[in-house]
């Protein structure tokens, strides 16, 4: 395999499944050409059942199934005396109702496909499936056996026995289901990733983890998704996606993507030190030199509080790439730790002149300009991030700890957290910081609250959970429940020195717990996290 261009594929599908950036059909030239044209014959018949059939099928290609519903819908509505394709018409509403899970009104309008059409593959495939979504698996197997008759070499057909054999709880014959699926195409990787997905219906994580890393070695075209899935397995079951990741290691100790793929994993759950480690072999091993790897090296030791070792790391990252606009944010935020506010400044400068959309760098730069005593530069980076974003919580704290703490303006700050309670965030999710804003608009009740049943429901597998419910204590006053919190999160594993020790960012921190003798104490029984 192919390190680098596997590692680009896999970074670029972080980007975009992570970050949400990616490019949006919509955007097509043609696409937009297309819609243009079909608005304006719109504007002159707006009963026109064909142009509505036919931008219902480019909204259902751009993901828009809502739009799509309705120009379908309406289609049908005046589709009388018109050259209007019912059948096509049919087989894409049940298309767009599947998308949007509406498997009983998907299955009303497969019926009648399938009524004109018996023989039609797909639209049976899609009965099945919806039938199986709706639990009537003896309807939904006898689909899939219909699929085996039309083509006795379906995968289609064994995978859906298989999941049925599942819900049957027929486990011997759902693995026999999938074997011969994948003895029909063993060089195609997504032939393993779906036995993965029955695999981890089964309960057997393990077989999962083993399919994916096949997937990944067998060709690229599958590589983002597997990886995608095992940080997803890894939230549930950390230490079988590491067991199965190194023994695919042992297996081939000489493929530097399964090092890359083993310290990402470790990286993410903040177990910084075994990520440095693989991340050191793929380079002293020279599996390969890529400056990423750097960079990621850099953040484990910036989080490991070893701001010397991450800005070698991160200058030599820098040195050899010009694609670096993320490195002079990682280096932003070293130098801050290191107390070079200036340098600070000057990277988060150079990062923005790389992006200027980045609302990292203006958040770096918001940083950093606080850190030179200009509070006001830091609102406007702030402000401007939050234009981008505005349904990121964080940004709004950070906007209000600026205006409260360093603008002495609390009517403004207190906006700022009534922003963060209005957005249509999920309140459960300790990632809408709902409790926080109650807290800081003294409303501590409901934010203690907030902060119990995000507690009951979060699964916290890394301690990061654990870790903001001891910020919240810390800045509640609530000494008592912020360090039974602070242990339970060093208990999972939650290494990050620098959130423990330096981070003072928008009142989301333990720092005032540092002064408290039982800080120093607990960071001292858990040092085997961070190496000290």
């Amino acid at each position: 395999m192919n390190f680098r261009q596997s590692l680009l594929s896999i970074l670029f599908i972080a980007a975009t499944t992570f970050t949400g950036i990616g490019a949006n059909p919509m955007d097509d030239p043609m696409t937009q050409t297309l819609m243009k044209t079909y608005s304006q014959l719109l504007d002159e018949d707006p009963h026109d059942a064909d142009v509505l059939f036919r931008r219902a099928n480019i909204y259902y290609k751009c993901g828009d199934y809502i739009r799509a519903l309705d120009d379908i819908n309406m289609g049908f509505k005046y589709a009388e005396n018109s050259e209007f394709d019912t059948q096509s018409a049919l087989d894409l509403r049940a298309n767009i109702y599947m998308m949007l899970h509406k498997d009983e009104q998907a299955l009303a309008d497969l019926n009648a496909v399938l009524a004109n059409d018996p023989n039609n593959y797909i639209a049976t495939y899609q009965r099945a499936t919806a039938l199986y979504n709706l639990g009537r698996y003896a309807e939904a197997k006898s689909d899939f056996r219909q699929l085996q008759l039309m083509n006795p070499r379906s995968q289609e057909a064994l995978f859906g026995l298989a999941r049925v054999a599942v819900k049957e709880n027929n486990l011997g014959i759902a693995e026999e289901m999938c074997e011969r699926a994948v003895a029909l195409t063993p060089t195609n990787s997504n032939v393993y990733m779906r036995r993965a997905a029955v695999r981890t219906m089964m309960g057997n994580d393990q077989g999962a983890v083993q399919d994916y890393l096949v997937a990944i070695s067998t060709d690229q075209e599958s590589t983002p998704k597997a990886l995608g899935e095992l940080v997803v397995l890894s939230r549930t079951n950390y230490p079988v996606v590491i067991s199965g990741i190194s023994g695919a290691i042992r297996q081939a100790p000489k493929n530097g993507i399964f090092y890359f793929i083993r310290a990402m994993i470790a990286q993410g759950h903040s177990n910084y030190l075994a990520a440095i480690a693989d991340y050191d072999k793929i380079i002293n091993e020279h599996l390969d030199s890529y400056a990423g790897i750097n960079a990621s090296l850099a953040e484990c030791y910036y989080a490991l509080g070893k701001y010397d070792i991450a800005e070698v790391n991160i200058d030599y990252a820098i040195s050899a790439t010009n694609d670096n606009a993320f490195y002079y944010i990682l280096k932003s935020r070293i130098e801050l730790a290191l107390g070079n506010e200036a340098a600070a400044l000057s990277c988060a400068e150079k990062a923005l002149e790389k992006t200027p959309e980045s609302n990292e760098a203006l958040i770096a730069k918001g940083l950093a300009s606080l850190a030179n005593g200009d509070a006001a530069d830091a609102s406007v980076c702030f402000s401007e991030a939050a234009m981008n974003a505005p349904e990121d919580a964080y940004l709004a704290l950070l906007r209000a700890w600026v205006l409260a703490d360093y603008r002495k303006q609390p009517k403004n700050a207190e906006r700022c957290y009534q922003l963060v309670l209005d957005m249509d965030t999920p309140i459960d999710e300790i990632s809408s910081y709902r409790g926080f804003a109650l807290l800081f608009l003294d409303k501590k009740d409901e934010g203690d609250t907030w902060m119990q049943r995000v507690l009951a429901t979060a699964n916290d597998y890394d301690g990061e959970v654990s870790y903001y419910a001891a910020c919240y204590y810390a800045q509640s006053g609530d000494f008592n429940n912020a360090f039974k919190y602070m242990e339970k999160s060093l208990e999972k594993g939650y290494a990050n020195y620098h959130n423990w020790t330096k981070n003072n960012d928008a009142r989301v921190n333990v720092a005032p717990l540092r002064s408290d003798p039982r800080f120093e104490s607990l960071l001292k029984q858990y040092s085997v996290l961070f190496n000290n």
